[in-house]
């Protein structure tokens, strides 16, 4: 049994013996019933695998990769999450070379907490990059203009906390890209991003948001200002 296999077992080891199994059904509807669930919640799935995780300091991003892929080929939702655990702990084993594995790996099983957990992450390898003088947007730019709505929200999403690294300009090109579209995902993202940015420079986002009134949806104005004063 290689190291991977090891490592999957040890963690579905960890996990069934906090499972109950009594939480799984209301997880799975809370889900929409788009998976199955072991009953985990994540404060004990984060506990169990702590030890484990914490074990894979210093591997390579490729290998790091490897055992996510595997984890997310496990049926029960929380694998995938102790998969996005295990990337966000060691996020600085990533670089902006492993981005397009990362998003192809969440177009995979996809759904808000999987893409959301994946934004940030993503989010997280950008912002190293830009700090090292890189394109802090890498693959963003496609990503915006891709046919699945699940990359374009990881692109709207991807500066969330940056607060004064912010891209300011990037930020509010996207939001108007996508402001034209009627999935809810999307308009939700674009207030998310807006509102967050607002932390920072509220002015600069009540002013783009007036300005645009009539681009943006109710629902993602809302969103954008709603710790604003009016």
């Amino acid at each position: 049994m290689d190291q991977s296999m090891d490592l999957h077992a040890e963690l579905k080891a960890a996990l069934e013996a906090v499972a109950e199994p009594g939480r799984a059904g209301p997880m799975q509807a809370y889900m929409r019933d788009q998976f199955v669930f072991l009953g985990v919640a994540a404060p004990q799935r984060r506990t169990a695998a702590r030890t484990l995780l914490a074990g894979l300091k210093g591997i390579d991003g490729g290998t790091l990769l490897e055992h996510a892929q595997l984890l997310w080929q496990q049926p029960e939702r929380e694998y995938q999450h102790v998969a996005l655990d295990m990337l966000a702990l060691h996020r600085r084993q990533l670089g902006i070379e492993h981005i397009p594995t990362l998003l192809g790996l969440v177009r995979q099983r996809a759904w808000w907490d999987s893409v959301d957990g994946m934004a940030g992450i993503v989010g997280d390898v950008l912002q190293a990059e830009l700090r090292r003088g890189g394109d802090g947007h890498a693959h963003m730019d496609t990503a915006l203009r891709h046919d699945d709505y699940w990359l374009r929200r990881i692109a709207m999403l991807h500066q969330l906390g940056w607060r004064a690294n912010t891209d300011a300009a990037w930020l509010f090109g996207a939001a108007l890209a996508l402001a034209h579209e009627d999935e809810f995902f999307i308009r939700k993202a674009i207030g998310w991003a807006l509102r967050d940015y607002a932390r920072h420079a509220p002015e600069a986002v009540t002013a783009f948001a007036d300005a645009h009134r009539q681009q943006l949806s109710p629902l993602t104005r809302r969103e954008a200002l709603k710790h604003q004063p009016r």
